[in-house]
């Protein structure tokens, strides 16, 4: 009998790994962006994060199972992009554009739910493309 992935230590340091990475390059990505008014580089990092993960996880689902890909997987989708990705900062900024006044703060919030969304949308539909482009 065999551990599951995610009870592996591999897998553990697979999404520690990724998600050092994932943060830095947020970080980095605040950084270069510099304050604004409205918090753009955050709506980039998780419209972008969306789109990659919907594409990551297209690719994954069409492939067989495999420890390889369940590792590969963890780091880059649980781990780099749940590191890349905020939830927490994106509902901390809502917070912060409500009290200033409801309808920037509600735009915002509708505005990068309903991206995200079509991003991941269209991440998985090119994963789609770019796998039936493939010989086989």
């Amino acid at each position: 009998m065999h551990r599951p992935t995610y009870l592996r230590a591999g897998a553990w340091a697979a999404v520690g790994v990724g998600g050092a990475a994932g943060t830095l390059a947020r970080f980095g990505t605040d950084r270069l962006a510099g304050p604004a008014e409205v918090p753009w580089s955050t709506f980039a990092v998780n419209i972008v994060g969306a789109f990659l993960l919907g594409l990551l996880l297209e690719v994954y689902a069409a492939r067989r199972p495999s420890r390889r890909g369940d590792r590969l997987r963890l780091l880059l989708g649980t781990g780099f992009l749940g590191g890349f990705t905020t939830y927490s900062t994106f509902a901390r900024q809502v917070g912060v554009l409500l009290h200033g006044g409801a309808l920037a703060g509600l735009g915002y919030a509708a505005a990068m739910v309903l991206t995200g969304l079509g991003a991941a949308a269209l991440g998985v539909k090119l994963a789609e493309v770019l796998l039936r482009r493939r010989p086989s």
